[in-house]
């Protein structure tokens, strides 16, 4: 038999898969907004990577109260010395990209 604990434990479950296939969505889309700055910039993308830093609540430019994620990337512009960026996500839309100061080829 069903009971009220079985569902609770269900919808619960179910949370939690939604919660994590957005997140490696946005984890996607911060990706890739990633490599596009960082080919504009004629910099490269180390690891071909990012990963989250942290995780807050946020109200966006509308008053929506969503979710921001900041990835950390590492990147290089002379091929010797390894750089830090962050991208941050506002949602599911890219609020910014910061590189750390870096030497000029």
């Amino acid at each position: 038999m069903f009971e009220l604990g079985d569902a609770t434990l269900l919808i619960v479950f179910v949370f939690a898969i939604v919660w994590w296939w957005r997140g490696y969505a946005v984890k996607e889309v911060a990706l890739r907004a990633t490599r596009q700055h960082c080919k504009e910039l004629q910099v490269q993308l180390l690891d071909d990577s990012v990963v989250m830093r942290g995780l807050w609540l946020k109200r966006d430019a509308r008053g929506s109260l969503c979710v921001r994620r900041s990835y950390m990337f590492e990147f290089t512009s002379t091929g010797d010395e390894r750089y830090h960026g962050c991208a941050v996500m506002l949602g599911p839309q890219l609020e910014s990209i910061q590189l750390q100061p870096h030497r000029l080829n």
